[in-house]
């Protein structure tokens, strides 16, 4: 970042790190990239490093770093004219002024620059770091109806550097929060994901609610407010999400699939809600989950195991399993699933307000790694014969009664893994066959 600085200088420009980068050096705090903002245009940016290339229309240009450094982004000064669609202007003027670039940015935190002079803040972002504040530059309303994914930004900043919303600020998020519509689904997928990294999760989720996107955002994680909870005198359902979400973070920092299982776990709640009670809730909740993740731009690689996770978070386990009943529990959940599982019951207990003197799924981890460790087999791929096997020795062809037929054998299997050998699957199945 350095070289880059010197190097436009060195031609004459003004370079000064701003944004992020500079707002999380103030707080101490390592930057998760680098922004440099000039007065040189893009194409002398691009002449002045070779390998960088402009990533935007709006000025930005992207500088690759060199061997173990980051990549720096280097930006035109510039005004925004007219934001037609509540996210991008409709276009932009490049300016020799710095104070006219700072002046168009998002938050005060956000809009200062540290150059040679020192630092430059005309908007009073460093006293509002040292106040915890997240704070609009200038009207936070024609902010927000400039670009709606500050809407967002404020929530997920105030979450995870643990500041406040200004109350103007907060004021005007929760009157503009309709605006959030206009914001791709990518976008509030990303964002969300961002914001559950705050710690606790939870108050990035609380300031969702109280300034009126979590409306807009999820109407069915919403609608948990008020749902009564027979768990924690005087919470509710979302009260309850909320500190199970916190829980998972506890007990499995930094695992993103297992906080949107916590967040969705009962998402079918209040759609189930009949006389106190919320029957096959894991079911209509686990397909609400894999609707709203689809609807945050989500690939299906990432909705599945959320699904998955929601679907099964209400088994009920009991010492008196057999070693059978283990096995096929992991057959029906998968075993790359349960650690999660397991992890997502204990957070729900804890966000019940149960503190158990020992961990209530030990002993059903402890049996279910007996039997991965003995390699049981758990699955067709894992049956001693195949559908080839059973062509070749029963001429049997392929379709719904092989499948049928390789099912019941795993079966069987399942039910006592010694019977997992050829010579024992091809006699059951030419028994099972020879009477059908």
């Amino acid at each position: 970042m350095t070289a880059v600085l010197d190097g436009l200088r060195a031609d004459g420009h003004q370079a000064y790190v701003v944004g992020g980068s500079l707002r999380d050096l103030l707080l101490d705090r390592q930057p998760a990239d680098w922004d440099v903002a000039t007065d040189a245009l893009p194409a002398q940016v691009t002449a002045r490093f070779p390998g960088s290339h402009e990533v935007a229309r709006f000025g930005t240009v992207l500088i690759p770093g060199a061997a173990g450094q980051d990549e720096v982004e280097v930006t035109t000064f510039r005004r925004d004219h007219r934001y037609g669609d509540h996210r991008r202007p409709d276009h932009v003027t490049f300016t020799r002024s710095l104070t006219q670039d700072l002046a168009r940015r998002d938050f005060t935190i956000n809009a200062m620059a540290l150059g040679p002079e020192g630092l430059v803040d005309p908007h009073g972002g460093r006293a509002d770091l040292a106040r915890r504040l997240v704070r609009a530059v200038g009207d936070p309303a024609v902010r927000f109806d400039e670009d709606a994914l500050r809407l967002l930004r404020a929530v997920r900043l105030a979450a995870v550097l643990g500041f406040e919303l200004e109350a103007a600020t907060r004021r005007a998020i929760r009157d503009a929060a309709p605006l959030l519509r206009h914001v791709s689904a990518e976008r509030r997928g990303r964002e969300l994901k961002r914001l559950l990294a705050a710690n606790p999760p939870s108050r990035g989720l609380r300031l969702l609610d109280e300034t009126g996107l979590l409306q807009v955002l999820s109407p069915e994680l919403a609608a948990q407010r008020g749902v009564a909870q027979a768990k924690v005198p005087g919470d509710d359902l979302w009260a309850h999400t909320l500190r199970t979400v916190d829980a998972a973070a506890m007990l499995a920092p930094g695992d993103e699939t297992l906080l949107l299982a916590a967040l969705l776990h009962d998402i079918g709640k209040p759609s189930t809600q009949a006389e106190g009670h919320f029957h096959g809730h894991e079911v209509a909740g686990a397909a609400l989950a894999a609707r709203w993740l689809r609807g945050l731009g989500l690939p299906r690689r990432e909705i599945d195991p959320v699904a998955l996770l929601v679907r099964w978070h209400m088994f009920h386990y009991e010492p008196r399993w057999s070693d059978a009943a283990v096995r096929r529990f992991i057959r029906r959940v998968g075993r790359t699933a349960l650690p999660r599982l397991l992890l997502l019951r204990r957070a729900d207990a804890i966000g019940s307000g149960e503190v158990p003197e020992r961990d209530p799924t030990a002993e059903l981890q402890a049996r279910a790694a007996a039997q991965l460790d003995a390699h049981v087999p758990l699955s067709l791929a894992d049956l001693a014969v195949d559908g080839d096997d059973l062509r070749l020795e029963l001429g049997l062809p392929p379709g719904p009664a092989m499948g049928r037929l390789l099912g019941r054998l795993l079966a069987s299997v399942l039910a006592d893994p010694s019977r997992n050998t050829q010579a024992t699957l091809l006699a059951d199945a030419r028994a099972w066959t020879s009477t059908t």
